[in-house]
């Protein structure tokens, strides 16, 4: 189940979907998946899994992103970034582009991974987590037809008040700026920006995996 919402503070998005459609399929799209260390994430699920199931989950959750990801056919390429070497390994085999982090802050990683893609020629860049279970093929549709329609910003909201997807078009439109709350903040800099954005509300995306009671969900 999915909903959209659009805004601007200066207009709404340009051109019909069916004129966007035959003028901007041809656009290179490049994914970028940040990752933690598999033995340092999920520490929030340390009373309910330990070390060695949150890695195994982490490890699990991030295979089906990218196997789901590298399924799709309207990718131009993958980015994995990470510190971990498992990690890239790993992404490598399922044939993202395994990049080495080199800050410690998710949003400096984005935008070292963010030059990577630019190099390759991206023209537009969908940012996920690892940690989404529910990811489907059709959320990726849903947000490719979006980005047909012209330049800005589509936002997948969390459960919780985050970002789990975030697609630019270009690639630089805004900053990155997740953490807590980020879905307010990434569209704030939307609007700031004069940049036309939507909003995909969809059940299969709003899920990553957090908190306990998110595990509960997710085997419900």
């Amino acid at each position: 189940m999915a909903n959209l919402i659009a805004g601007s503070i200066s207009s709404s998005i340009s051109g019909s979907a069916s004129n966007s459609r035959q003028t901007g399929v041809n656009f290179s799209l490049w994914l970028i998946v940040p990752v933690k260390p598999f033995g340092e994430g999920k520490s929030r699920l340390s009373a309910v899994l330990s070390p060695a199931l949150r890695a195994e989950f982490s490890r699990r959750w991030l295979t089906h992103v990218l196997t789901t990801a590298t399924q799709w056919a309207k990718l131009a390429g993958v980015v994995v970034i990470s510190h971990d070497d498992s990690v890239l390994t790993l992404g490598s085999a399922l044939g993202a582009h395994p990049v080495r982090e080199e800050g410690d802050d998710l949003n400096s990683a984005l935008v070292q991974a963010r030059q990577v893609a630019l190099d390759a020629g991206a023209e537009a860049l969908l940012v996920l987590p690892s940690d989404l279970p529910l990811l489907a093929i059709e959320d990726l549709d849903e947000l490719h037809d979006l980005a047909l329609e012209g330049n800005g910003v589509i936002i997948a909201p969390s459960h919780d008040g985050g970002t789990n997807a975030l697609l630019l078009r270009p690639p630089q439109a805004i900053d990155y700026a997740f953490g807590e709350a980020s879905f307010a903040r990434h569209l704030a800099l939307a609007t700031a920006a004069q940049l036309p954005y939507r909003v995909y509300n969809s059940s299969t995306l709003a899920l990553d995996i957090d908190y306990p009671e998110d595990l509960l969900v997710l085997n419900s």
